[in-house]
């Protein structure tokens, strides 16, 4: 049993050392770790103590033990995890980005074991068995036709459980490339848009809700978000990570947070980032702290306060999993953020 259960693809993470680009670095090193959106999310909420099981389908090889083994050592539940004989390992190249350079990622996850797993593989009713909360992304969909029908279904099984859901949007530019000639932007929308029939709680940028439902935007954030509720009644909450940022090192973050039952919008402090350490994975913190705060029924204001300050600080962590405590997000959240030295 779960309070949270996860569902996506987890990767191999190759990045180039330090801010070296691609041609720099290979031949050479390449920095190796494991990521995923909803495997942060989970990796996310069990360090903050919270049951969280992922759910995905692996290759039967070394490197996918090696995979398994490491989200067991981070105290995310791994037993609904398939093995299969079918599909690969998905892989991203990442290279950092650098003052005014931005960041550059390269996927190869054509047929990975989760793109072609379909959803009678899965055992909706072990994995969600004393579940509360089902967290997605629209990432999941983006990679192949069954990918989409299992994420499909995955959220109707949940709904269906009365466990809420979450979809954290997530627009890949590159990806949603499974039904040509019909371009990504118009196969995101119209997906994510019957997906987002069965979800509770909406999460995404500014630019996520545009491009991913087609909702024009128009400097109104609380008029953004009354479209989206309107749009889709089942949403509870509608909530935003707000970035801006000068360069690659320097960025401004912040959140909101829509109630539909009241139509109140909240709004967190801004958080100057002058040194990113790793961008990547920031927006997994925030969605990861949003459930933790909705687990211990905090407050409107306390729960995009405490989401805003777990991403904030998930720019300061190499890697795409947030290693930040539940105290050193509380004490952002209260205005110590001047980094001294714990002694």
């Amino acid at each position: 049993m779960s309070r949270v259960v996860t569902f996506g693809e987890i990767m191999l993470r190759l990045a180039t050392p330090g801010h070296a680009r691609f041609q720099q670095a290979m031949p050479g090193g390449v920095d190796t770790t494991f990521a995923g959106a909803e495997a942060s999310i989970a990796a996310s909420l069990a360090h903050l103590g919270i049951d969280a099981a992922f759910v995905t389908a692996l290759p039967d090889h070394a490197i996918a033990d090696a995979c398994v083994a490491d989200l067991r050592s981070m105290g995310v539940v791994t037993r609904h995890i398939l093995r299969t004989a079918t599909g690969r390992l998905g892989i991203y190249f990442l290279e950092h980005g650098v003052n005014q350079r931005g960041g550059n990622v390269i996927y190869d996850r054509e047929g990975s074991a989760v793109a072609v797993t379909p959803a009678s593989a899965y055992d909706w009713e072990a994995i969600f068995d004393g579940c509360e909360w089902f967290v997605i992304s629209g990432i999941t969909p983006a990679i192949s036709r069954n990918a989409s029908e299992v994420a499909l279904s995955a959220v109707q099984e949940a709904r269906k459980r009365g466990i809420k859901v979450v979809c954290d949007m997530n627009h890949r530019a590159k990806l949603w490339r499974w039904e040509p000639p019909r371009s990504a932007r118009d196969l995101a929308t119209r997906t994510m848009r019957e997906l987002l029939r069965h979800v509770t709680v909406f999460v995404g940028g500014i630019s996520d809700a545009t491009a991913m439902l087609g909702i024009e935007f128009t400097g109104d954030l609380k008029a953004l978000a009354r479209k989206i509720a309107a749009e889709f009644p089942h949403l509870t909450h509608t909530a935003f990570t707000l970035r801006d940022g000068s360069t690659s090192a320097v960025q401004c973050f912040s959140g909101a947070l829509y109630e539909s039952a009241t139509g109140t919008l909240h709004t967190a402090p801004t958080h100057t980032i002058t040194h990113v350490i790793d961008r990547l994975g920031a927006g997994d913190a925030f969605t990861a702290g949003l459930i933790f705060s909705f687990l211990q029924n905090s407050t409107a204001p306390i729960t995009i306060s405490f989401a805003t300050a777990a991403g904030c600080l998930a720019h300061s962590i190499e890697g795409d999993y947030n290693h930040s405590t539940r105290a050193e997000i509380e004490a952002l959240m209260q205005g110590d953020g001047g980094g001294r030295v714990n002694r």
